[in-house]
């Protein structure tokens, strides 16, 4: 037999044994036969280097080490999902479901399981594995191919009629470490080594290291439930597409997956699963609820950040009991007071919990809660410590009552209370804790994302008197850095390079950096739509700002009094003064296409929907999600779905793609 034929026949052979164990649960060789294989493949591949391939099973085993991981933009958004946290809300998201589409007849549910692990996006061309991207913000992620390629239940090629595999297909899914692994795992290190504190955190760890070979020899699995672009295949339900999946050799959450017309059905089993959680192998934190049908999916759309065809359901939280030993005071970056319980540490779900926040004082008298109580403790969202009940029949009379300090335990200045507000606040504008949490914000990953500055390195620059300021930031200097704890020099010229990156990053990052109470986000990139630097912003009065779109009054008030204060202007002028540079987006005006409102339907012939939708953008036009009256254009493509009958309905102009490239004076094709 030929090399290269052997070389295949036994490729195939070790992904097919590969597919028995980690998806099947079959395993069909023992593992010396297995074993055998897998030697006898690397030495033929050895000897033939002209037959190496990227998608071999030899590649499970990792490669070499990377500097850095390389971002991604997904080819289509991995949108976050709406909470449903009880049954009516299940059955209000019915409800909204059946209002939207103005129909009465029962909709077809899907329910599957809520993993709690690391979102991936797999990208297959003609059936071959050729991108693992993380979730990252759901608009682009890190390049973990090397890494993906280890976790053996992925298919490195697409099984399955080559006739069903389609062009190009985004599938998502999410990677996670089965329980019992995880904690075989964790046996197994020593206390020097140190261990893991949840399988989610192990997971991410695992997913993100450099070396892929250490990721090779982490229990990794995957499961897979959804979609992102797709070209040539049309797929109608969610149902089919799990059975492309299965077919494809992908794993899917059975036996777990439910589909019912019945939203009760699908109360009772949100519950079953609930129930049965900790029978499941790996860890879930609630179920998800999708429309099944994709063209009704297409009908019902997306808000900004969530589609309305598919909600989270969340478990009740895990709850555990404890002491309460002490109540210590944090000062967070606004000034505000927040106790936080010191706890007996206590196992909950999979962490050891040690502190919780209280919150407020009002949230102690309500609770009616006292040092040395015995209390129940929970994670909220199975995320969040949080002190939820005390078992006041466990009390014995030496329980003594908190109070909270009249003066701020970080700089000793006066606090005071708000008329409107349960919160104290420190107003000493140089309070040391509040600088630490306006550097930890400003450097965070949603904001700056100056990597490395974490909450320790922070600690170390305002204490030294190195960071007295934002602006500070900008200031830092590699013989400062060199001569702290844990900062040599190769750690002290990256993050100078990081703190250099962070100068233009985007303008609306940088107006949530600054810290401006109530202005999330979302609000700060509204804002940065609006005006077109930060000198802009703080000139804006209430009336100006109350007039943008989504901006009430409590931002607008929270915008200009930041701005009235000197201290801001003066941080501001000096960040800038240091080469703070954010990015703006360019508005087109002028353009072919401005006031025009577009809706893209079913799959255009050259170009993906969201290059339709820039190219659209780039001109001045504005794609939408729905038909509507106020709808000018509709661009159609291959199996247009409902979308065409509606625009034709209203006399909408119907375009095809060269109709469009005509439109913005572009030659088609071109």
């Amino acid at each position: 037999m030929k090399a290269r034929d052997r070389i295949e026949k036994l490729r195939r052979r070790i992904e097919e044994l590969n597919h028995a164990y980690h998806v099947l649960d079959e395993p069909r060789a023992s593992d010396a036969e297995y074993d055998a294989l897998f030697r006898e493949l690397q030495e033929l591949e050895a000897a033939h280097p002209e037959l190496d391939s990227e998608n071999s099973p030899t590649r499970r085993v990792g490669a070499a080490p990377l500097e850095a991981f390389v971002a991604v933009e997904h080819r289509e958004p991995m949108l976050s999902l709406a909470n449903a946290l009880d049954d009516d809300d299940i059955r209000d998201f019915d409800a909204r479901t059946r209002k939207f589409l103005g129909s009465d007849d029962p909709i077809v549910y899907t329910l599957e399981p809520k993993v709690d692990g690391i979102g991936i996006s797999l990208t297959y061309e003609k059936g071959r594995l050729v991108l693992a991207a993380t979730r990252g913000d759901g608009t682009t992620g890190e390049d973990v191919t090397a890494n993906a390629r280890t976790i053996r239940c992925i298919p490195l090629e697409l099984g399955g009629p080559r006739a069903d595999l389609p062009a190009l297909i985004e599938i998502r899914g999410e990677v996670f470490t089965p329980v019992a692994a995880f904690k075989a795992f964790n046996d197994r290190r020593s206390e020097e080594e140190g261990r893991y504190a949840n399988p989610r955190n192990f997971t991410g760890g695992s997913l993100r290291q450099l070396d892929s070979r250490i990721t090779a020899q982490r229990p990794l699995e995957a499961l897979f439930y959804s979609v992102g672009h797709v070209e040539g295949l049309a797929i109608e339900s969610q149902s089919a597409m799990l059975d492309f999946f299965r077919a494809w050799g992908l794993p899917v959450a059975d036996p777990y997956v439910r589909s019912s017309a019945d939203i009760e059905e699908i109360v009772r089993r949100h519950h079953e699963l609930e129930d049965g959680r900790d029978e499941v192998p790996y860890e879930i934190d609630g179920t998800v609820i999708k429309v099944d049908e994709v063209e009704l999916r297409r009908v019902l759309g997306s808000r900004s950040r969530t589609p309305r065809w598919a909600v989270a359901c969340k478990f009740k939280s895990r709850e555990a009991s404890t002491r309460l030993l002490d109540v210590e005071i944090s000062v967070g970056r606004t000034g505000a007071l927040t106790p936080v319980a010191v706890l007996e540490p206590v196992a909950l779900g999979g962490v050891t919990v040690s502190s919780a926040s209280l919150h407020n004082m009002d949230e102690i008298e309500r609770l009616g809660v006292k040092i040395g109580d015995r209390v129940l403790v929970e994670r909220a969202g199975d995320v969040i410590p949080k002190v939820v009940k005390v078992l006041v029949g466990e009390r014995n009379g030496r329980e003594r009552t908190i109070a909270m300090p009249n003066r701020c335990p970080a700089c000793d200045a006066e606090v005071d209370r708000e008329p409107d507000e349960v919160v104290l606040r420190c107003p000493n504008v140089s309070c040391p804790a509040k600088l630490k949490g306006a550097v930890q914000h400003f450097a965070s990953k949603d904001a700056l994302e100056i990597e490395g500055m974490g909450e320790k390195l922070v600690e170390q620059l305002v204490d030294r008197g190195l960071v007295k300021s934002l602006a500070d930031v900008f200031g830092l200097r590699f013989e400062d850095l060199v001569e702290l704890e844990r900062m040599g020099e190769q750690s002290s010229r990256k993050l100078l390079t990081a703190i250099e990156r962070a100068k233009t990053r985007p303008l609306g990052r940088v107006i949530f950096g600054l810290g401006i109470r109530h202005v999330g986000e979302h609000v700060a990139e509204i804002l940065a739509s609006r005006y077109p630097s930060l000198e802009a912003l703080l000139e804006a009065d209430e009336d100006d700002l109350v007039a943008v779109h989504e901006i009430g009054e409590k931002v607008a008030h929270a915008v200009v009094a930041f701005a009235h204060e000197e201290h801001n202007r003066e941080m501001v002028a000096q960040l800038i003064a240091a080469g703070l540079a954010p990015e703006v987006a360019k508005k087109r005006t002028g353009g072919a296409l401005d006031g025009k409102t577009f809706v893209i339907t079913g799959t255009l012939p050259t170009m993906g929907r969201k290059e339709a939708e820039n190219l659209i953008k780039r001109h001045g036009g504005k794609p939408v999600g729905s038909v509507s009256k106020a709808t000018d254009y509709l661009v159609v493509g291959e199996k247009p779905g409902s979308k065409l009958k509606k625009a034709e309905t209203l006399g909408v102009t119907v375009l095809d793609e060269d109709g469009l490239r005509r439109l913005v004076g572009e030659a088609a094709g071109g």
